[in-house]
């Protein structure tokens, strides 16, 4: 860092959805948490944008008409903002959320033409993601072209589980065509470990289950710091019930609902991923915040159902360590949803899990009491700081991550 304060270089964390597009700024030198966070939401709707210093406060707001603005306009937008909030630093790289990065991409890589067009090729397995992780990536080669760019992937972290775990029972011409369990959240489980290292050695050498719990959920089983196995699969329904995903289904109930209801790919579609989980099955909302201040039995069946599937995966993720040692909490309902955190810890007793009610209130760091077999920890998580931990690495700004 220069005398004054400010970086001398600063890495650029983007991470593109269906209609928006989050950015943090971190300093290259450090690691520490983003200068600013930003995001732009809405787009193709109403799109605006919010930006925040490190103390949280908003330093920049401002909207767009909806006609013509798009990933790739929103992208030129972000990088047109850089220079003022960079304050005189130079931006030595960018580096990109990814969902999928197939086999081939275990660690992340410089983005160039053939990694771009890699990752073309692996819409058909991410349809609704990752399309729009590669627009940005586009438009910054084209408005920036000096600017080196890198690919993060959340399924990298999966790629050390052993070829039985990815495997479906399937014939074996559709696993060589790429239908496998590949997993995802990666950059969160990879960003948890390091914590865990840092706070409690002795368990992240052990056996670990990480509950990432959010709009979208998962668990992944972790051995001496690498993935054994993991809740979802080939994509990013299977596993838990989550916010508006159905989680693991009979694929019976598919070809039922193509049968009975005349369902073709792009309902079945809408119906697992935008209308089931919490939502489907309380038919109030998606956000356990108000499923718990409602008093309609139909919110107490999903969160119960929630606390159901998250229980009955911990045990699948200890049988695949034979045994658990430390168990993690993260996500924005693992971080801050003290009762999940109770409910899931009582269906766990049997594994040994105890948590101390008072930590548990207090949300974070250690939360298991005196005597309990497990550890149980709170970690937020921040998958933006792995990113640019990764991109600096790869710069050879910063040691690797690890």
């Amino acid at each position: 860092m220069v005398s004054d304060g400010h970086p001398r270089g600063c890495i650029v964390v983007l991470n593109a959805g269906s209609s928006s597009i989050k950015f943090a700024i971190h300093a290259a030198e450090a690691d520490g948490v983003a200068r600013f966070r930003g995001q732009v939401q809405g787009i193709g709707s109403r799109p605006h944008l919010g930006i925040r210093d490190q103390a949280g406060r908003t330093v920049q707001e401002r909207e767009w008409p909806a006609q013509g603005f798009d990933h790739h306009a929103a992208t030129g937008e972000i990088l047109r903002l850089l220079p003022d909030l960079v304050e005189g630093a130079r931006v030595l790289g960018v580096g990109h959320r990814v969902v999928h990065g197939g086999t081939e991409y275990a660690t992340p890589v410089r983005v160039d033409a053939t990694v771009l067009a890699d990752l073309a090729r692996l819409v058909p397995l991410a349809p609704l993601h990752q399309p729009h992780a590669l627009v940005p990536m586009h438009a910054i080669a084209e408005k920036a072209a000096t600017l080196s760019q890198v690919a993060c992937f959340d399924t990298a972290f999966h790629r050390s589980q052993p070829l039985v775990v990815q495997r479906y029972a399937l014939p074996r011409r559709f696993h060589d065509e790429g239908l496998r369990r590949y997993g995802f959240h990666g950059l969160s489980y990879e960003f948890i470990v390091s914590r865990l290292r840092e706070v409690a050695p002795q368990s992240a050498a052990g056996r670990v289950v990480i509950c990432h719990l959010g709009s979208g959920s998962s668990l992944c089983a972790v051995q001496d710091g690498r993935s054994v196995a993991t809740t979802m699969g080939f994509t990013t329904l299977e596993g838990l019930a989550m916010g508006t995903r159905c989680g693991t289904l009979d694929p019976g109930v598919l070809l039922y609902l193509m049968d009975t209801h005349g369902m073709d790919a792009r309902a079945i579609e809408d119906l697992l991923y935008r209308q089931s989980g919490l939502l489907g099955v309380s038919g109030i909302s998606s956000d356990l915040r108000r499923l718990r201040a409602s008093s309609a039995p139909e919110a107490a069946e999903a969160i119960a159902l929630f606390v159901h599937r998250i229980v009955r995966e911990v045990a699948s993720m200890a049988a695949a360590m034979g045994g658990i040692d430390a168990m993690v909490f993260t996500g924005g309902i693992g971080e801050n949803d003290a009762a999940i955190r109770a409910e899931v810890a009582h269906g766990c007793a049997w594994l040994g899990l105890a948590i101390d009610a008072a930590r548990n209130a207090q949300g974070t760091g250690r939360i298991s009491a005196a005597g309990s077999r497990i550890d149980a920890w709170v970690l937020p998580t921040d998958e933006e700081r792995m990113i640019a931990r990764h991109t600096a690495a790869l710069l050879g700004l910063r040691a690797p991550p690890g």
